[in-house]
């Protein structure tokens, strides 16, 4: 295999072919003109050819040197006009950006807030993944997550996205009927819990917190799903209670339909953070940022 020529030795030929003379080149590159001369030297012995012809007051081209300086200044003049179109893509949003978050984030957030996206950044399309765990956002080739509060792993950015999230305890009517109105975290005991379930198989315990106190209930029930939307369903079906974020189900309890308990007690998470590699944000990603950032 033909070893790859030297390119800057070729671009410095170019010059000298352009200006006509070994100092007017070697000012225009900001070098000495005796590593002018060596450097085209050199690449004639490379090549095999002669490419100037040298006298006292001028240097002319060969035919060989005519050859290869057509060759360079197209081939220079492509690659400047393929390096102008990386800059373009460098300032201009386009391209993908792939977001995983659950599908509350998606329904609260990030449909409402990215609708209009679109319409002001045609070439950037948006892939929302629905998933209910913790990704490795780099390994699994996502741009961003999304995630309760602020809390990232190491080189890692989060960006506030959403306010804070407030929890709530909720069941119908005729569930306090038959079990009573819990009036504190330790009477769910007696009542049929709705239980979320992680992706590891654990389950999530309720946080409420009192006068400063946080503490914990583990749920006890038959019902158990991977998703708040279904237990916020369940819990409307008569299941149990169920603890879910009280956006969720704000229009049931409007209606009725459901009924809020132990409000004293209620937790409130940070809201959602977006999260990112800090490094190599692309123009579309940051576009996605400036539109979904808390102001």
């Amino acid at each position: 295999m033909q070893p790859r020529e030297n390119y800057n030795d070729l671009y410095v030929f170019m010059i000298v072919a352009q200006e006509g003379s070994f100092t007017r080149a070697a000012e225009k590159l900001g070098v000495a003109q005796s590593g002018v001369s060596r450097t085209v030297r050199d690449l004639e012995a490379r090549l095999g050819v002669q490419l100037l012809t040298r006298t006292t007051r001028r240097l002319s081209l060969t035919q060989a040197g005519l050859q290869l300086q057509h060759m360079l200044q197209e081939g220079f003049h492509q690659l400047n006009g393929g390096l102008g179109m990386l800059a373009h893509w460098r300032h201009t949003p386009a391209g993908t950006v792939r977001i995983n978050a659950s599908q509350h984030a998606i329904d609260e957030v990030l449909l409402p807030k990215l609708a209009g996206f679109g319409q002001r950044y045609p070439d950037v399309k948006l892939e929302l993944i629905s998933e209910n765990r913790f990704v490795d956002i780099i390994g699994e080739q996502f741009n961003a997550g999304v995630r309760l509060g602020d809390e990232v792993d190491e080189g890692m950015v989060a960006v506030r996205i959403a306010p804070d999230m407030e929890m709530a305890v909720v069941g119908t009517p005729e569930h306090y009927r038959r079990y009573g109105f819990p009036q504190t975290p330790q009477d769910l005991a007696a009542h049929p819990c709705i239980a979320y379930q992680f992706a590891n198989g654990g389950l999530y315990h309720w946080e409420f917190t009192y006068e400063g106190r946080a503490f914990k209930h583990p749920p006890v029930g038959q019902w158990v799903f991977n998703d708040s939307y279904m237990e916020a369903a369940a819990a409307k079906a008569g299941l149990g209670l169920a603890y879910v974020p009280i956006g969720m189900v704000a229009e049931a309890l409007e209606n009725g339909r459901l009924i809020r308990v132990l409000k004293p007690f209620s937790h409130i998470f940070p809201g959602w953070y977006l999260y990112y590699p800090h490094r190599n944000v692309s123009p579309a990603l940051r576009r996605v940022i400036d539109v979904l950032k808390v102001a």
